[in-house]
């Protein structure tokens, strides 16, 4: 098979570089623009911010491309209608390591709770004083979790762990899971109003954009924590920020974030920064934003190869579009 990557990174190249199959990386972004690039390949390899909509898939197409192979799980960035229309396969990632999403969830909620990265700070020039460090016991809080596949499951137990009380939401919870492991399924108005932190883990889908939006602000606990490692579109960033102001949150963790494509992935030290809702939460002292780095984990990425590559090896093997939704992988 011959592939090309697309929005490669240095990571990148290191998990897939030995491989049977023939392979270019790019560093550009796979689009309309761009995709002359993959003249003469078989396949293109492509990640969440490149943008492979019905234009990107016809020029796809017509270079003679007959596999889009995504690298990770979230595939919203594809039409997959299109896809099927032009008879391009589309692969993904399911499952790479629920457990390095999951742990950097609770990496997030320490660091924000404990104040850890402001600490570093001051102890890097000499300042150990404790002054605006306080935090909380997480032992006793009720966690709400919603989302409850693999990721959502690990952070539930992880959470329970630590003696919280954990509520789990689910379009389809599992009642067998749940009772094994000695938790309560709840609707999302009780995770909002009982939830002293709040832990987001769904799909993106048409019915969970903005979940989290000015309503649902409303009905949270004053105080409480939201925390964010699912997809950036499930908050709704201007009414996040109004809920800031007010003082309605206790804290903010994001791994994603709404309009994070052209930004996350990328150096912008030396520029000034165009998103103006992006630049107004990082002023907030409670807010705490990682850029996409949950998965980045040595065995997520090394899964994240072996899939891909295993994607690529089906060939026409794999299952066809149920209703243009249903990926292979």
């Amino acid at each position: 098979m011959k592939a090309a990557f697309f929005d490669s990174k240095s990571y990148d190249r290191k998990f897939f570089a030995e491989s049977d199959h023939e392979i270019q990386f790019f560093d550009c972004r796979l689009s309309e623009a761009t995709a002359a690039l993959a003249g003469g390949f078989e396949a293109v390899c492509v990640f969440v911010s490149d943008v492979v909509d019905r234009a990107c898939l016809e020029a796809l197409a017509k270079e003679g491309v007959k596999q889009v192979a995504l690298r990770c799980a979230g595939f919203n960035n594809v039409d997959l209608e299109a896809a099927k229309e032009l008879g391009i396969k589309v692969t993904r990632v399911p499952a790479y390591s629920p457990h390095a999403v999951a742990e950097h969830t609770l990496a997030l909620l320490l660091t924000l709770n404990r104040k850890i990265h402001r600490a570093y700070l001051r102890v890097r020039e000499h300042n150990f004083s404790l002054g605006g460090l306080v935090g909380f016991d997480l032992h006793g809080k009720t966690v709400g979790i919603l989302g409850a596949g693999k990721i959502g499951q690990i952070t539930a137990k992880l959470f329970q762990a630590f003696g919280c009380r954990v509520l789990v939401y689910d379009l389809k919870p599992d009642l067998d899971w749940l009772t094994k492991n000695e938790m309560a399924p709840a609707s999302l108005e009780e995770i909002l109003q009982e939830a002293d932190i709040v832990s987001l883990h769904l799909p993106l889908t048409p019915e969970t954009h903005h979940l989290i939006d000015e309503a649902a602000f409303a009905q949270m606990k004053s105080g409480s924590y939201l925390i964010n490692t699912g997809r950036g579109k499930l908050v709704d960033t201007g009414a996040l920020i109004a809920a800031l102001k007010r003082k309605q949150l206790g804290g903010v963790a994001l791994d994603v974030y709404e309009e994070e494509e052209g930004v996350f992935f990328e150096d912008h030290s030396d520029e000034i920064l165009d998103d103006d809702d992006l630049s107004r939460l990082l002023t907030f002292p409670n807010v705490l934003v990682t850029s996409h780095q949950a998965f980045l984990t040595e065995e997520a990425l090394s899964e994240i190869a072996r899939i891909t590559l295993g994607n690529f090896s089906r060939g026409d093997e794999g299952r066809e579009f149920l209703e243009g939704t249903e990926l292979t992988g």
